[in-house]
């Protein structure tokens, strides 16, 4: 295993991690640039992008990308984030070259031409109808827009009809012109590569780029607690409630994580027992936590019968309020523990992750974060150490509620959102 960084001249930083044992290599380009990036006018312009960049280069036609890719067995996908934009691929290790060179040309060189936009638009229209259609989806849409609000965290990737409409190809040059600049991209490989040959081919394309104008800062969001109840005719309710958690960089991160496993992370987890198992009450119920560079956010969802959603409640809130006045025992916090870092290792073991906590770390923190680093920092959490996250996350000027289906907000029963230990 070697871990290499270069830095080309205008800021581009090309990161690989060497893994002699894998047969296959994790290729990604990333930008540091998501939809928190956007006005509200443009909300889900990153988005409309990242789909457009497929759609044919001045030398490549969509059909000869995807008969490229298919022809050496590849896989490539691209997915935007609040924070980033991600391009990437896997191949076997002999086939990187054309990996290198598929992904470099749609990044550098697409074109996106306005007849092509007119048609990925009416997908991405079908893909907003598809998650207002899916309401396990669009509950935690609702549920970042009340927690969120008035900042561009809360805001859906996808963007709404409206915007998404409006959206027209001088708008994705201009964006490209303001974001995807060379001191946000970062390309990063996992697997069987060479990190000198992957800077070999990387350099001389990427060198040239010109650094954009600078961007404007990002600002930090701050929770808006509240309810937010949707009326819709559907068969459950569901339900989102949590409040602020530590961000990608916070030290308590990792006892946040423990926080999550032990409330609803696994079947073995409180919420997961006490309400599916035991009572019956739901067939879906987890917790969650989602972190950003400058805050995070933990929460509880569960779909269940209208006339089950205040006693689930009342479930969540004895839960939540038992971690907060300590009932926590060194077994449950250890299982848990267990539990995280077995997926650390687990994960490792698949080149899309090594590639992908590369440019994670590299974002975050400006550096290769092992996975022993990891392990260390879960090993030193205590007792007192979740509990204190507990009590800081579910604090009542912090805590939302979002639901969906059809129950009105004057039938949700508000005293569930008191959370703190009385």
């Amino acid at each position: 295993m070697m871990y290499r960084k270069t830095v080309l001249d205008n800021g581009v930083r090309l990161v690989s991690e060497q893994l002699d044992h894998l047969k296959s290599v994790s290729l990604g380009i990333w930008v540091d640039a998501g939809s928190r990036d956007e006005d509200r006018s443009e909300n889900g312009i990153s988005h409309f992008l990242e789909h457009m960049i497929f759609k044919g280069t001045r030398t490549r036609t969509s059909l000869q990308i995807a008969k490229e890719l298919d022809a050496i067995g590849g896989l490539s996908n691209a997915f935007t984030g609040k924070e980033h934009t991600c391009f990437h691929g896997r191949v076997l290790g002999k086939h990187l070259p054309i990996l290198e060179d598929i992904l470099s040309d749609i990044f550098l060189n697409s074109t996106f031409n306005p007849e092509d936009m007119e048609l990925e638009r009416q997908v991405i229209l079908q893909e907003i109808s598809m998650v207002e259609d899916t309401p396990d989806d669009n509950i935690h849409v609702l549920f970042n827009q009340q927690f969120w609000m008035n900042h561009p965290i809360g805001m859906s990737v996808l963007g709404t009809n409206e915007t998404v409409s409006a959206i027209q190809q001088k708008d994705i040059l201009q964006y490209i012109h303001r974001f995807y600049v060379p001191d946000r991209i970062i390309v990063v490989a996992a697997g069987n590569v060479e990190h000198d040959s992957l800077v070999a081919y990387f350099k001389p394309l990427f060198e040239p780029l010109s650094k954009g104008p600078v961007a404007s800062r990002r600002t930090a969001p701050r929770s808006t607690p509240g309810v937010i109840a949707q009326f819709k005719d559907l068969e459950q309710v569901h339900l989102c409630i949590g409040g602020e958690a530590p961000s990608l960089s916070d030290d308590k991160r990792f006892a946040a994580a423990i926080l999550n496993t032990i409330l609803g992370g696994n079947m073995s987890s409180r919420l997961f027992q006490e309400i599916r198992e035991k009572r019956g009450l739901a067939y879906s119920v987890y917790s969650f936590m989602t972190s950003y560079l400058d805050t995070g956010l933990l929460g509880v969802y569960v779909a269940t019968d209208r006339k089950n959603v205040n006693p689930v409640l009342e479930i969540i809130q004895k839960e939540i309020k038992r971690v907060n006045r300590g009932e926590v025992s060194d077994s449950e916090l250890d299982t848990a523990r267990d539990h995280l870092i077995g997926g650390i290792y687990l994960g490792s073991e698949s080149a899309d992750n090594r590639m992908m906590r590369l440019a994670k770390n590299e974002f975050v923190f400006g550096r290769h974060v092992p996975c022993e680093e990891l392990v260390s920092n879960l090993e030193r959490v205590t007792v007192d150490d979740v509990i204190h996250v507990a009590i800081d996350t579910f604090r009542h000027d912090r805590v939302s509620l979002a639901s969906l289906g059809p129950l009105r907000e004057e039938e949700i029963d508000k005293g569930c959102l008191h959370l703190e230990s009385s």
